[in-house]
């Protein structure tokens, strides 16, 4: 799992519409990824693309069990300038 969301990075970098992306490890085990995006549609638009239909086809390989997908809006933030 490790390594596709290092290889993800590239296709990620190709979407416009997502603004920040953040794929973490937690344990030996454990992924996630953050990403941010200016609106729904561009949440849509990243979930259904490339690292999402990828993700699709190898998800027998890469999961044990389902991964759960937690959409949330920041309500506040600090950027830096």
């Amino acid at each position: 799992m490790a390594q596709f969301l290092t290889d993800a990075q590239a296709i990620v970098e190709e979407e416009p519409d997502t603004r920040a992306w953040f794929a973490v490890q937690f344990d030996a085990s454990t992924f996630g990824i953050f990403d941010v995006f200016p609106d729904d549609a561009g949440r849509q638009a990243h979930l259904a693309g490339g690292v999402g239909t990828a993700l699709g086809k190898r998800a027998d390989e890469l999961f044990t069990v389902a991964p759960a997908i937690e959409n949330v809006d920041i309500l506040a933030s600090k950027l830096p300038a």
